[in-house]
């Protein structure tokens, strides 16, 4: 009877799971000694988008599953909704060993990137060095610096995902099965469809080349099966995903990432975001560079060289004695010189950059081609408009695509693929052991990545080291400016050399049996994770952790607490230069601002169009002095009862012509099209008439009662009520955002059809005399597919405990075999 010997097969496992508790235990130590939470600019938008709902969840156990302190409302999906995914959130806990959130998704990817690089027969005791490379990839700490924790996770888990297609391709289909599930549940628990969508063209290209060795091996029905594996897993890892990802689809119709009902039907037809929105963050076509030199443009945008007393910029304008222009001039010391914006490196590893080319001399030729094909791929999708020949047509004519921005976190796809192609021709190239020709093949890699570190470090690089409209600035001051950019990129150029140098000779040690496998395993985890750790605390500073009571909760100013004391039902205008880029707003208030990338596609037009007018012509009249806002019917529709300017008490301005919650108009304008619709309402008095797309919606004549009241009686997230009191009845129109998709109104308990009007509002047909009036959001993605979901995490929780007990069983009785 065979025995399982603890060192080979146990051990390594042990130590991997330690090293990756120490290494995120250290990194961010000041959660774990210190008490303290992250800064992250996103979560904080989050939590005040996000506030009513975490509130009537709370209050009552149910899900408000409508955001109504955002944008004047909008469906919460991707906000706040909790949906049943106690099995999914239960394994992640398991694997992440119950760290605290966000930092477990690091520790995800430590996990997950090992078992990948294990299943690809890489050995433990270096696959741990691997995973660190993954998981410390500047892109990684980045994001979750910038509260892009969604991002994270998904992208944590997308070795998991990958892990598992290649055990059911490797001949361990129940295995592999089990892993798939589990993986891809996972990852999409994290709602990341950006992601999901990179990882599928991973997997895509993974696959062509399984065909392609299928039809050259004869084995297509080899294939075939493990296809029939692998649709299940997708199918119930899919599941649990079902209510979430209905949801989503549905409201994209609706957002900013569907098309506009303004444009034609022919441009509709492929149109979601603009190019120019879309394509806003891509990278330059030499910027991918910084994955192996972190500042070869100079680091981070955020970075001002004036702030360094040392830099020949600082001097520079010190010595130009005039402040004025000084002042002036600071700020354009960005250390940043590329094409971007805003951004900060993603920055793969110099050791890893190396590895990646000692890969595709070593690795074998099928997973070559896949991670090499996959990588250029990436980068590629990352130049965005910088490649728009290419990327344009992929906006175009690529299913799904055109619904996503930030072209630079394409990035995701070669920081996945390099460590496992470098791993994969480190292993390789220690099996092989040394050779005759082995110093030869080595000197490949070494010269592509060390020898054009050292050329850059000695030379300084061959661009202008300018941005855009910087060579019109004085040249003592951008002489300064280039100078300091040049050394920023010749250190780091220097600095990447040294770690590829010194890595080389200890891989060369290791061929030479001079030093010994846990010896070299301890080098390299050291190495990789010093190299990338440096330049990681570079944008992942102290700074970044701070009291948890400060992280956790926002404080309202003098003007928040002069306007809580209206226990009223209405809006809040926050200053229209932050109102579409804040949520500090919605935290306290019904805002009609706020933060999120997917705002409802018809409110976007509306915010484009008649009120940014209406905004414009208010503060020119409050410059005058008139605090009128009765000409501002579009203002007045929304329920602005204050504009709050500042956070000074007396910033506030009230709105005392803000139509209320509800109103009964006194006329309705038909017109044709949604153009008509919203060029009609910059021009009309709310209060008195209602636009209605009679294309759409038919609404029949009435009488006006000058004495019909409509009052609210309860409002919550996901339902209202008002008593309603008229002679005549007619159009009552209620400033709530119309949204299609799950709402129900009822007159006396009775289903009334709901209409739009104003462009964006709901409006209802009230009979004459007294009567009760509700709204309720009870959403099918949200009724039915939470329960889908649920069924699903079950189904999925039993197929991976089956999946390991069978594993389990397999093993022992090889075990027993004598």
């Amino acid at each position: 009877m065979k025995k399982i010997n603890f060192v080979q097969q146990v051990l390594p496992h042990i130590l991997a799971v330690l090293a990756f508790l120490i290494v995120t235990i250290i990194f961010f130590n000041p959660v774990f000694f210190e008490n303290k939470g992250l800064e992250q600019h996103d979560i904080q938008m989050w939590d005040g988008s996000s506030k009513a709902l975490r509130d009537y969840r709370d209050q009552t156990g149910e899900e408000g599953l409508w955001a109504p302190s955002m944008f004047s409302g909008m469906p919460a999906y991707l906000i706040n909704v909790e949906w049943s995914y106690g099995p999914v959130m239960f394994f992640k806990k398991v694997l992440t060993l119950g760290l605290p959130h966000p930092i477990a998704n690091i520790f995800a990817a430590f996990i997950c990137y090992y078992i990948l690089l294990l299943t690809f027969k890489v050995r433990p005791y270096i696959a741990i060095a691997g995973a660190i490379a993954f998981g410390l990839s500047s892109n990684m700490i980045i994001g979750l610096g910038a509260g892009h924790n969604g991002r994270i996770g998904a992208i944590a888990f997308m070795p998991l995902v990958m892990a598992g297609i290649h055990l059911a391709f490797s001949k361990k289909k129940i295995l592999g099965f089990g892993v798939t599930t589990l993986g891809l549940a996972l990852h999409l628990r994290e709602n990341h469809l950006q992601i999901t969508y990179y990882l599928l063209i991973v997997v895509a290209i993974y696959g062509l080349v399984k065909l392609i060795e299928a039809i050259q091996q004869k084995i297509l029905l080899e294939f075939a099966k493990t296809i029939g594996i692998l649709i299940p897993a997708v199918v119930i890892a899919g599941g649990t995903f079902f209510g979430p990802l209905w949801g989503i689809t549905e409201y994209t119709k609706y957002s900013t990432r569907g098309p506009s009902e303004l444009v034609s039907e022919e441009s509709a037809e492929h149109a979601a975001l603009s190019k120019d929105y879309a394509f806003d963050h891509s990278n330059g076509i030499w910027e991918p560079m910084v994955m192996l030199i972190p500042n070869f443009y100079g680091g981070a945008t955020v970075n001002f060289l004036v702030q360094d007393e040392s830099s020949n910029v600082y001097k520079a304008l010190v010595q130009s004695g005039d402040q004025q222009t000084a002042n002036q001039l600071a700020s354009y010391t960005s250390a940043y010189w590329g094409p971007q914006a805003g951004t900060a490196p993603y920055y793969a590893g110099a050791i890893i950059c190396f590895l990646f080319i000692v890969g595709i001399v070593y690795a074998e030729k099928k997973y070559m081609w896949w991670l090499v094909a996959t990588s250029a791929l990436g980068i590629m999708l990352t130049w965005g408009n910088n490649f728009s020949s290419f990327n344009y047509f992929l906006f175009d004519y690529l299913p799904g695509y055109n619904k996503f921005r930030s072209a630079t976190f394409a990035l995701v796809i070669p920081l996945f693929a390099m460590p496992l192609l470098g791993l994969l021709g480190l292993e390789n190239l220690l099996k092989e052991g040394w050779k005759n020709d082995t110093l030869k093949k080595l000197a490949i890699p070494f010269a592509l990545t060390a020898g054009l570190c050292l050329i850059l470090a000695m030379v300084g690089g061959f661009g202008s080291f300018l941005r855009e409209g910087e060579q019109q600035l004085p040249p003592w001051f951008t002489n300064a400016l280039r100078a300091d950019r040049m050394s920023l990129l010749r250190s780091d150029a220097w600095r990447s050399f040294w770690f590829i140098a010194v890595f080389a000779v200890v891989v060369y040690a290791r061929l030479r049996n001079w030093i010994k496998d846990p010896v070299f395993a301890i080098i390299a985890f050291v190495f990789i994770t010093f190299d990338l750790s440096f330049v990681d605390k570079r944008y992942f500073t102290k700074e970044k952790f701070q009291s948890k009571r400060l992280t956790t909760a926002m404080t309202p100013t003098e003007a928040d607490k002069e306007i809580m004391l209206d226990k009223g039902y209405y809006r809040v205008y926050p200053h229209p230069q932050q109102a579409w880029a804040e949520a500090h707003t919605a935290y306290f208030h019904n805002s009609i601002g706020g933060y999120h990338g997917a705002k409802l596609r018809r409110y976007q037009d509306l915010i484009d169009s008649c009120l940014f007018k209406q905004t414009q012509a208010l503060f020119q009249n409050l410059q005058q002095g008139s605090t009128d806002f009765s000409s501002y019917g579009t203002i007045n529709m929304l329920n602005v009862k204050y504009m709050a300017l500042g956070a000074e008490k007396n910033s506030i301005i009230p709105n005392p012509d803000a139509n209320g919650p509800a109103w009964f108009v006194k006329e309705v304008q038909n017109v044709n099209s949604p153009a008509e619709e919203l060029k009609a309402l910059c021009e009309i008095n709310t209060r008195d008439v209602a636009v209605v797309d009679a294309s759409k919606f038919q609404v029949p004549k009435s009488v006006y009662d000058s004495a019909s009241t409509i009052t609210i009686l309860d409002h919550f997230p996901n339902r209202l009520k008002y008593e309603t009191n008229s002679q005549t009845g007619g159009l009552a129109v209620f400033s709530e955002i119309y949204y299609p998709k799950g709402w129900v109104a009822t007159i006396d308990g009775n289903k009334a059809p709901i209409l739009r009007a104003d462009y964006v509002l709901r409006a209802l047909m009230v009979p004459g005399g007294k009567h009760t009036v509700e709204f309720r959001f009870e959403p099918a993605a949200y009724r039915i597919g939470n329960k889908v979901t649920l069924i699903a995490s079950w189904l999925m929780l039993v197929v991976v405990l089956g999946c390991i007990g069978l594993e389990v069983k397999k093993s022992q009785e090889q075990i027993n075999q004598p």
